[in-house]
């Protein structure tokens, strides 16, 4: 299992690294075209205070955008219960509780670090699951936590939210005309340089599913931890993937935030080409990974 975890992590750092170099050469390509090297050192710091915004802010916007709702622990005993116990048991502050009023069992957690943590789930996942497995989605939840998943997430997000804005300013300044006598005088350069941004764009995106898929699967690795029991966890997604309908709750700004896709449609095959462009793992292979993990405890 701790092998598994390490793995996870390294193809996380990697693909983060990755995400870097996309911003750096998108800089670049402005550069080219406006021929002023500088662009690149600006395009740099502009991704590092946009990222940070997005750092301290992406919280709020979740838990607002999803319509969760803060609870104590007269409101909902069993789920701030089991929270409680998991915090315990792990050694992590308790983050504040919030439920969405939604009938797709979903749960998601957000905060940039364990002591500025908020973990959320909706009625439907209440309604659903088990003691067992309630506490085996929680405790992915607050796996993310330990993790700091939110943190690397939220800062993928932003550098992707980089390259989107980026690219398409770039396509624009050529459709109207950017860069002037430079691009009459350097076609070869321009023509590289427009390659380049369509590929970063889709780059981009498919790093930032990759990286949301890592820290899926890690996070249940480190759910199986905390509780001890794989059989909880690996139910509960069995239960949420024969759920068909999506999740009211969600959005494509805050989908990698869940524990289950929550904009997945009733038709929606596992595998092939889609699975590039999915934040979450397919429910089969999740289950796969936590039985073989299973039996390593």
């Amino acid at each position: 299992m701790y092998s598994k975890v390490a793995e996870n992590k390294r193809k996380t750092v990697i693909l983060v690294i990755a995400m870097f170099a996309v911003v750096t050469g998108l800089g670049y390509a402005l550069s080219v075209l406006y021929d002023s090297p500088s662009l690149t050192f600006f395009v740099g710091i502009g991704a590092i205070i946009y990222t940070l915004f997005s750092y301290y802010m992406a919280d709020k916007v979740a838990l607002s955008i999803s319509k969760a709702k803060p609870i104590e622990k007269q409101d909902n005993p069993r789920l701030w219960n089991i929270v409680e116990n998991l915090s315990i048991t792990t050694g992590q502050p308790m983050p504040k509780v919030y439920i969405m009023n939604d009938p797709a069992p979903n749960a998601f957690a957000t905060g940039r670090d364990p002591e500025h943590a908020s973990v959320a789930a909706t009625t439907g996942l209440l309604n659903m699951m088990s003691d067992t497995e309630l506490e085996g989605v929680m405790a992915h939840e607050m796996g993310h936590v330990a993790n700091y998943d939110i943190r690397v997430t939220t800062i993928v997000f932003g550098l992707f939210s980089v390259v989107s804005i980026i690219s398409d300013i770039f396509m624009r300044s050529l459709w109207w005309g950017g860069g002037g006598n430079r691009r009459e005088g350097n076609g070869v350069m321009i023509i590289v340089a427009i390659v380049f941004s369509m590929i970063a764009a889709l780059a981009a995106s498919l790093i930032r599913m990759a990286i949301s898929r890592q820290r899926e699967y890690l996070a249940d690795a480190t759910g199986i931890q905390t509780t001890r029991y794989p059989d909880g966890l690996a139910s509960a997604l069995a239960k949420i993937g024969s759920y068909k309908h999506p999740t009211r709750s969600g959005s494509t700004a805050t989908a990698h935030m869940f524990f289950e896709n929550p904009l997945k449609k009733s038709d929606q095959k596992e595998g092939g080409i889609a699975h590039l462009f999915s934040t979450h793992p397919p429910i089969g292979a999740r289950i796969k990974r936590i039985q073989e993990l299973g039996q390593e405890l």
